[in-house]
């Protein structure tokens, strides 16, 4: 069972772990550093996600992943962009999809944002992928608009509406 929640302390040392792995670190935002550190592991949990909007990703009582909105503000109050990972070893099983489901339903039952988006790295085909699914259209292709580690990436913009 999929479930999202506040993360803990017990999960310090499991973000070290995943967060230090390329694989799945290779499409995220270098705002997460690396090498990833308890340190780090430490600030994200006391502190860094600490939003109403930001959960872990427990799956069979264990922390694999973590999703998040990040809420628009001033004239993007009604939207919001949604962000997740999760450890490479759980890839493929529907966690994801589980996770997004559940948290674009309570954002669109809770809040007053009505439009989620997500920017997805141009290689990064499996989060299309799951997007999809989820019911996001993909809306627009951004040509060179990622640049990581020396290299350029399309950034493809996917988003999903609530209905009225």
């Amino acid at each position: 069972m999929v479930l999202l929640r506040d993360f803990t302390e017990n999960d310090v040392e499991k973000l070290v772990s995943i967060l230090n792995n390329e694989s799945v670190t290779r499409f995220l935002s270098t705002k997460i550093p690396s090498p990833y550190t308890l340190q780090d592991a430490m600030w994200w949990v006391n502190e860094g996600s600490k939003g109403e909007l930001i959960k872990a990703i427990s799956y069979e009582d264990e922390m694999v992943g973590c999703i998040g909105v990040y809420h628009g503000e001033f004239e993007y109050q009604k939207s919001g962009e949604i962000g997740y990972w999760l450890a490479q070893e759980y890839w493929r099983k529907g966690i994801t999809l589980a996770a997004i489901n559940q948290l674009v339903n309570y954002v669109f039952n809770n809040t007053g944002i009505i439009r989620l988006s997500a920017p997805v790295f141009s290689d990064n085909q499996p989060s299309m992928r799951l997007l999809l699914k989820a019911g996001f259209k993909e809306e627009a292709i951004l040509e060179k608009a990622i640049f990581k580690n020396g290299q350029y990436y399309n950034s493809h913009i996917f988003a999903k509406l609530r209905s009225f």
